[in-house]
């Protein structure tokens, strides 16, 4: 679950998980502190991992009552502090759930560059972000691709690198 909250370097999240201490703000914080994998805003990071661990029991057993992706993505963004649209989309593809839009830089860019988008927004606001994804889901289904291959194919065009 740690892996969802932050991005680490240097293999922090494995530091994490050998020490069992998602759940202890302090120690991890000690891990993020680390020049080998330091992470801004260390202390904050630890407490939101600490806060996603804590979590995990109810999100397990909204999993396993077979919920839509979108349902349970808004769970997440409601109840997991410092996990917003993106990363909730990001986790739930990770495990599985399909038709949900990851709306990073590199979408976004390309959404822009096919029109189905006018502009590349500064930020996005929740109801954007549907409405973007929504857009998208759109976009798809008129070429015949699957939202999250069309998403993997933009990602990878622009990134150069096929990750999944």
């Amino acid at each position: 679950m740690c892996g969802i909250v932050i991005e680490t370097r240097g293999g922090a999240i494995e530091k994490i998980r050998a020490a069992g201490c998602a759940a202890d703000p302090r120690r991890t914080a000690g891990i993020l502190r680390n020049r080998e994998h330091y992470i801004r805003f260390h202390n904050t990071k630890a407490l939101r991992i600490e806060q996603a661990w804590l979590s995990f029991p109810a999100l397990e057993a909204l999993l396993q009552q077979g919920l839509s992706g979108d349902v349970l993505r808004n769970w997440l963004v409601a109840n997991v502090p410092g996990l917003g649209w993106k990363e909730s989309s990001h986790f739930l593809r990770n495990i599985g759930y399909r038709d949900l839009a990851i709306l990073d830089r590199h979408i976004l860019r390309n959404l822009h560059a096919h029109g189905v988008i006018r502009r590349i927004p500064a930020s996005l606001t929740p109801k954007r972000y549907l409405s973007i994804e929504q857009a998208f889901r759109r976009f798809a289904r008129r070429l015949k691709i699957p939202m999250d291959e069309l998403d993997l194919l933009f990602w990878s065009r622009e990134t150069g690198e096929i990750l999944k």
